[in-house]
């Protein structure tokens, strides 16, 4: 949208998703509904073989990013999101690492806002990386 989304609302069907926290894959079918074709991105430092995923990747792109280990690495705390927005412009092609680095400097001006950066660009590098050698 060229606007802000403030809607709440489910999303059934995505295009895209993003599961920032791995221990749901367990418990919660978070594939249902993602559109043949359609891409993952894990918040894991497991492979796809140990998380047991190879079955969907004919109709899935599934990736993994150690983003929580890099938030820490860079911002000292494991929050991921940052780093998941970087993974997410390198693999959907939807928005720019640049346009991702402008709106956390927005949103957290200063040192913090440096760090996560840092974060969402190797994120973006790991990621950009997985694709080609897929």
């Amino acid at each position: 949208s060229d606007h802000e989304i403030r809607s709440r609302e489910p999303v059934m069907h995505p295009d895209a998703l993003i599961v920032q926290d791995p221990t749901l894959l367990r418990n919660v079918d978070v594939f249902a509904g993602v559109k043949p074709g359609g891409f993952a991105l894990i918040n894991t430092t497991k492979s796809i073989d140990e998380l047991k995923l190879g079955e969907l990747a004919f109709s899935l792109r599934i990736l993994t990013v150690p983003a929580a280990e890099m938030a820490r690495k860079h911002t000292g705390r494991p929050v991921a999101n940052a780093a998941l927005l970087g993974g997410f412009a390198a693999v959907s092609g939807q928005v720019s690492l640049a346009s991702v680095a402008a709106a956390i400097r927005e949103r957290f001006p200063g040192k913090i806002g440096e760090a996560n950066v840092a974060a969402a660009e190797e994120a973006y590098a790991w990621v950009e990386k997985e694709v080609r050698d897929a």
